[in-house]
Formats: C-alpha cells, structure tokens, sequence
C-alpha cells in the first residue's frame, strides 16, 4: 500500500559505472532527497563506484553522507558565518565552496588550515567571486601559508548552447589570478565540452560533478507504481470528497497510494518558456476551473484525472464508464519528477 520506486539493478549499476569511466576525476552529487534513492544509498553507490570524493548540497546533508562515504566531502552550498552545521570530526574531509572575499577571510579566521574551493560567478549568477574579487582573493591568501586552495568551481547553467566559450574566459581569469590551483570543478558541461576544455587547458586538472545524469541517466531502469486501495462506483450528481463536489458523470472513484506527503501534485516550475508550454498550461488552467486536472497516475498507458486535489496520503482519481476498473490491490504506473518525490519504499534488484 505504498508508492514505490522499482529499479532494475543490474541495469542501473551498469549504467552508473559507463558514467564513471566516461568521466575520470567524477565527483557524484548528492542532495536532497537523493534524487528519489536517499542520501544514504547514493552515498554508498559512490563508494561502489570507487570515487575519492562527493559533492553534497549542503551542511545539514553531511552527517547522513559521511557516516556511508569514507571520502572527501565538498559542500555545494557556499559557507556563511552564520547557520554552517557544526562539522567537528569531519574537518579534515570537508572541502567548504567560498564566494565572497569576507567570507574567505571568515572561514580561514576560525579554521586556518581549512580545505575549500573557489566559486567564480558564472552567466547564472547565483553565487561565485568576480574576477576582480578572484584576484583580491589570490592575494589575501598569500597571508595565510595552512589554507588548502583546493581548486575552482564553475556552475553553469542549463540553457542550450555551448558553454565552452565561457568557460574558457572563466579560466582565463583564473589563469590570470595566479592562484596556486591547478583544478576546475565543473557543473552542467556536456562532454564534449568536457573534452575540450581539457584540450586548452592540458596542464588542468578538470572534475566534473554530476548529479541528474548520472543517477537517473538511465530512465529505463527505473519505474514507479502506487496500489488501489479502494474502488467506488459513482453515478452523475453523487457527492464525494472533502470539498463535497458532485460527480459530472457515472463513473469509479479510485482511491490510491500516493499524496502531498509524498510530493504528489505538487508541481515544481519547470521554467520551459515556448509556445507548447505556455498552451499546456492554459489547458491545465482550463481543466482545474472545471475540476478536471489530469493527474500522474495511469492505468492502460492512459493518464487519469485527480476527482479533487490529492490528500496527504493518498490520491482520489475519476475513472468514466468503460474504462477497466483495477482491482483493490492493483498497482498503477505513476510519472514523478524524482527529485521531488519522497517515496515509501526503493525496491533495489
């Protein structure tokens, strides 16, 4: 009575390992919800995998990780002065990422001999050092002899196109800085970008970190299913639900695993701006205002349609007469974005 996340082992391991050998100096990124698996399980897969280090989202993430990795820890999110867990055992294995020349200073004012990147703002601008700031930066650490200047990590964003023209100014200003580094940390670059931005900077060591690509690379290994839990036959004008609506029509109301709690019908933006969305979102808009919003769950290869917003547990469905009615017990097909959904159970082969 579950919402479950099945995955053909064999399958998903092997394509977890085509990604490591395809990738030398990988650092696997693991946060949040662990991508539907959960911190832990990725943090042993990247044992598994052989890495020497993993890139976490945060502090809060590193005692679950730590206690299953024996490797480097680098935290994705910058360090602050203020609301950084607490990371006492764990000094010598965390690598801090730092953006603000304050908080350079800062961090080596209380850990003198702490290890830590260098985030360069990229064309996301969501955190990272100026290349004025990078060169500031290179001369305050001249000051400090014990800091471990582990490298340069670059961001990018998602956006079609080639990043490597940008990149390659990035580096400049890395280059130019004379920072004592010889190491890039690099998000979001295909891999022939990959490929070539260690071709102009041979004498760099180039790591890329990977998160979605690699543990939901392989779609096909993965499946989700919710169990029926209940079947009610409806005719048109028969009150139901929380909200007390009306059926339109004669029908089934399924009642199924799967809710709020679990991340069920809680859309996150997707941020696709073209004329398909757009319409598809005027369509949803449309459905709702009528009480018809087409929900994750299938049965036939067919989407069924929430019959009112889903509970915290479980999901009540319309299904119209001459459908197939599934059994109590029956699973269905559900289609979630996996880094927003907390499920009950990960059947791992």
């Amino acid at each position: 009575m579950s919402l479950v996340l099945h995955v053909d082992g064999e399958r998903w391991r092997a394509h977890l390992q085509s990604v490591a050998e395809a990738h030398p100096g990988l650092v696997p990124v693991i946060k949040g919800n662990g991508y539907g698996f959960g911190l832990g399980r990725l943090a042993r897969k990247a044992a598994w995998l052989g890495v020497d280090t993993v890139a976490v989202g945060q502090y809060d993430e590193l005692p679950e990780v730590a206690t299953r990795f024996d490797g480097d820890l680098l935290v994705l999110t910058p360090w602050r002065p203020f609301g950084t867990l607490a990371v006492d055992g764990l000094h010598d294995r965390v690598v801090h990422t730092l953006g603000r020349p304050e908080d350079v200073a800062g961090l080596l004012a209380r850990q003198p001999d702490a290890r830590f990147v260098l985030e360069r703002m990229t064309s996301m601008r969501r955190h990272g050092l100026s290349a004025r700031e990078l060169w500031s930066v290179a001369e305050l650490l001249t000051a400090h002899p014990g800091a471990r200047l582990e490298g340069v990590a670059l961001h990018l964003p998602l956006a079609q196109g080639s990043h490597l023209a940008e990149v390659e100014r990035l580096v400049n200003d890395v280059v130019a800085a004379g920072l004592t580094t010889r190491t890039l940390w690099v998000s979001h670059l295909t891999d022939h970008e990959l490929a070539g931005l260690r071709a102009s900077y041979p004498d760099y060591t180039v790591r890329p970190r990977i998160g979605t690509d690699l543990w939901l690379g392989d779609r096909g290994a993965l499946s989700v299913t919710a169990t029926v839990l209940d079947v009610h036959a409806v005719e048109r004008g028969d009150g139901f639900g929380y909200r007390a609506r009306t059926i339109p029509k004669a029908g089934h109301l399924l009642i199924v695993s799967g809710g709020t709690a679990h991340g069920i019908g809680l859309e996150a933006p997707t941020g696709d701006a073209s004329l398909k969305a757009r319409v598809g979102t005027l369509a949803r808009g449309g459905m709702d205002a009528v009480g018809f919003v087409r929900s994750p769950f299938s049965i036939d290869g067919k989407q069924r349609l929430f019959a009112e917003p889903p509970h915290m547990q479980a999901s009540m469905l319309f299904l119209p007469a001459g459908a197939r009615v599934p059994a109590v017990g029956d699973r269905l097909d559900v289609r979630v974005r996996y880094t927003t959904t907390a499920f009950d159970r990960v059947d791992l082969s």
